[in-house]
């Protein structure tokens, strides 16, 4: 095997076991904010909303949307990579596994670590499977797609996006307090190192395993 037939399989090797952890852990991540109390993620507000309504795990809701959500980019013509589908059922999966396993936490020390431990691993979780460059979540494409075809800036459709789901999850029950500030604050930052750290060097320009686009590109969430 050439040298650069090696470092090919061993950047695709890496890739997808950054793909893999990673979006393992942004589901272990959502679970513990869940866990800690003191608020969600704008989409994990609209899953534990929707989960309080139908009686669904919050994973299993969030599998359903991801579906959901991955339906609407048919109109937007938008395009999965190999890992779009694996986000909408891995991160489900690894926060109904966390939740059953971590138990709700009781007084402020305990609560604020969990929301700080959420926070954090979810920044690392973002960094290793956008660095991956295996494509985008479900949402991310909708973002993307609705930017593409309404001419709108990311910025206002990402926070139009995120303000319908704030609403329409809190409506339904869904849990948004200091923690839901705290993580629109830090997740840009942390996302942004955490890519850095992370990063995959680019395999040659006519490797078959190279995505398209770079993660600095990529809008940070599943």
């Amino acid at each position: 095997m050439s040298t650069t037939a090696g470092l090919r399989g061993v950047h695709l090797s890496r890739r997808l076991f950054q793909l893999s952890t990673g979006l393992a852990l942004y589901g272990a991540s959502a679970a513990l904010l869940v866990r800690g109390g003191l608020g969600l993620e704008p989409w994990g507000v609209l899953h534990q909303g929707l989960s309080e309504r139908t009686g669904l795990s919050m994973g299993v809701v969030s599998i359903i949307v991801g579906a959901t959500v991955l339906l609407l980019w048919i109109p937007l013509r938008q395009r999965p990579g190999p890992g779009t589908v694996s986000n909408v059922f891995v991160v489900g999966i690894a926060m109904d596994a966390t939740l059953a396993l971590v138990p709700d936490a009781h007084g402020a020390p305990a609560r604020i670590t969990l929301l700080v431990a959420g926070i954090v691993l979810n920044g690392v979780a973002t960094g290793l499977y956008i660095a991956a460059r295996f494509g985008p979540g479900p949402r991310d494409g909708l973002m993307t797609g609705l930017n593409r075809v309404t001419g709108r800036s990311i910025r206002l459709v990402r926070t139009s996006i995120e303000i319908a789901v704030v609403a329409t999850g809190f409506a339904l029950g869904g849990s948004v307090g200091i923690g839901t500030v705290a993580y629109a604050l830090a997740i840009g930052p942390l996302a942004q190192l955490f890519l850095r750290v992370f990063a995959v060097p680019a395999a040659p320009a006519s490797s078959p395993v190279v995505a398209a686009g770079s993660p600095e590109q990529a809008i940070l969430r599943p």
